[in-house]
């Protein structure tokens, strides 16, 4: 007969055992498709290559390029800046109408379902057609923005959207923002009814109106959900918003370098699209490493300070 403490040694070797078997096929996943890419991505950016051929060992000489050359400086900082007014943009743009949207959506209206359906919608939709469909409604000839303007006389802001340099950039981001919204309000959505309707209740029954309700109740408790979201938008921003710019503007990301961010400043400095650059692997290597660098300390922060929040609310 086993003692109590062999039983407990024994149940604890087990449970072990289940965590390893269950936890192991995954993180093999994540090495071989997460951590070894990137590990590999950091190595060939210490090397001079084209692609093909042999490799030449520089060390941080492609960092020091792409920060002080002004060949690349000026592409890396200018994308750089289009990547965070993209964000900032979508960002509040996601949040705002999402918020509204989710808290309009939990109110039992006549058709919720239906709504709900019709906003998650374009999450499904592939990005080459999400490009089309907003490059056809930007479209300066036939487009319905200029048409709708001509129509209540404003047809003197009537413009080349997508072809104009003030206004490319916002016109991508409304097209990722109205793809992407479905997400952030299913997300509010979740959060606003999991809150118990005792508070709600406790709350009217001091007098509360929907406003209060709303700002002293609603807001503080999905706050997290919010800050969430912002940050899959910020990591969505920084690593896919490639693939929306390129269907709707190209891999040059025009007019003139406007809708340029990180993602296809890579691009052509790795593949040499268009002419921009020779193809340089170990260049858009750097670029990467430093496009993750970017994500994971700004990430990081963001955990650290949610960290400490939740401990301090804990207290």
């Amino acid at each position: 007969m086993m003692s109590g403490h062999e039983k407990n040694q024994t149940r604890h070797k087990k449970r072990r055992f289940y965590l390893i078997a269950y936890l192991l096929p995954a993180l093999l996943i994540y090495t071989i498709f997460m951590a070894a890419p990137i590990l590999m991505s950091l190595r060939t950016s210490l090397y001079e290559w084209s692609g093909v051929g042999e490799k030449t060992f520089v060390g941080f000489a492609n960092y020091i390029k792409l920060f002080t050359e002004n060949t690349y400086s000026q592409r890396f900082f200018n994308a750089l800046g289009n990547n965070i007014v993209m964000f900032v943009f979508m960002m509040l743009l996601q949040n705002i109408y999402g918020l509204v949207l989710a808290v309009l959506l939990t109110r039992g209206l006549r058709g919720t379902q239906f709504f709900r359906t019709i906003f998650f919608a374009p999450v499904t939709i592939s990005v080459v057609i999400v490009g089309f469909i907003w490059s056809l409604i930007y479209n300066p000839t036939w487009g319905i923005i200029n048409a709708a303007l001509k129509a209540v006389g404003l047809g003197q802001l009537a413009t080349s959207w997508l072809g104009n340099e003030s206004t490319a950039l916002i016109c991508v981001s409304i097209a990722g923002a109205w793809q992407s919204i479905g997400l952030t309000i299913m997300m509010l959505v979740a959060a606003i009814q999991g809150i118990s309707d005792d508070i709600y209740e406790s709350a009217k029954l001091d007098g509360c109106g929907e406003w209060k309700l709303f700002t002293k109740i609603t807001l503080p408790l999905i706050a997290p959900n919010i800050g969430m979201v912002t940050v899959l938008t910020f990591i969505g921003n920084f690593a896919n918003s490639f693939d929306l710019i390129y269907a709707m503007q190209g891999a040059i990301a025009g007019p003139n370098y406007s809708t340029d961010v990180l993602s296809t400043f890579f691009y052509r400095t790795a593949f040499g699209a268009y002419g921009s650059f020779m193809p340089d692997m170990g260049m858009g290597a750097t670029i990467a490493t430093v496009m993750f660098a970017i994500v994971a300390v700004c990430v990081g922060i963001w955990l650290y300070i949610d960290g400490r929040k939740r401990k301090g609310d804990e207290v």
